[in-house]
């Protein structure tokens, strides 16, 4: 008895939720049909606008798009030519040399090669922003006359640290005519002919370094094959006396100071 009278009562809770459900949907339904129809256009956001009509604003964004793209490329090209290259490439084979090329980390090696370029380029920034940066600043020079004196010191330096041999190889490949004075080379010229210089100055010092450690390597292999160790890898055992001759020799301080007299 008790359960059909719960029954009855849940049936009757239904239809009420139904009877409102179909109120409410109904209401809904009379109130959309009763509204005013709204126009669906967007609406205009005014703004400040360009005219492309205009040939001082279409020159004005070709600048800012040019803008940004050397931004965006301003690492490569300041790695490219500057004392970078030289400097990372001695580094990282010293670090092969001694055989941990896990030690030091790259962001060590990164952040030293960038220190030392900041150093050895000193001279160079000091002279573009005094005589490049500051005036454009204050207004006293245009931007072509501020990036031809910016640029200045920087051929300067490449020049220096080019091998006449490599500028002439470009030269040729570019179809250029042999300039008059190193103030004729084109920049465009110079900066490959000055990365492959100093790639092959880099590989030179390299190889010096690697001659001490490569000696270390044949004196324990030859140690231990001589006492039947062969199954012991010889690197293992050479790898404390390299870090000892390392050591010993303050590389660090050869190293550092060879790479930064080399600029000289």
């Amino acid at each position: 008895m008790g359960a059909a009278i719960v029954t009855r009562r849940h049936r009757r809770r239904r239809s009420l939720l139904l009877v409102v459900a179909f109120g409410l949907a109904l209401v809904t339904l009379t109130s959309c049909a009763v509204q005013p129809t709204t126009s669906t256009q967007p609406a205009q956001v005014s703004g400040p606008t360009i005219s492309t009509q205009d040939p001082q604003n279409v020159s004005s964004a070709i600048q800012l798009l040019l803008l940004v793209t050397v931004l965006s490329l301003a690492p490569a090209i300041l790695v490219m030519v500057t004392s970078f290259t030289r400097i990372i490439v001695v580094l990282s084979l010293v670090r092969n040399a001694i055989g941990i090329p896990q030690l030091p980390p790259n962001q060590v090696l990164i952040g030293l090669g960038l220190f030392l370029t900041a150093f050895v380029m000193a001279p160079a920034i000091k002279t573009i922003n005094d005589e490049a940066v500051q005036p454009y600043l204050n207004g006293t020079i245009t931007q072509q006359e501020a990036y031809t004196r910016g640029e200045t010191p920087l051929r300067a330096f490449m020049l220096k640290q080019t091998r006449e041999q490599d500028l002439g190889l470009f030269l040729k490949l570019s179809n250029q005519p042999k300039p008059e004075t190193v103030d004729d080379v084109p920049t465009y010229v110079l900066v490959p002919a000055f990365t492959i210089s100093e790639l092959k100055t880099a590989f030179q010092m390299g190889f010096v370094m690697f001659v001490p450690f490569l000696i270390i390597d044949l004196i324990i292999s030859s140690a231990l094959l001589s006492m039947g160790m062969m199954m012991l890898p010889p690197v293992i055992v050479s790898l404390p006396f390299k870090i000892l001759l390392f050591v010993l020799v303050d590389g660090w301080y050869l190293i550092v100071g060879s790479l930064v007299g080399s600029f000289a």
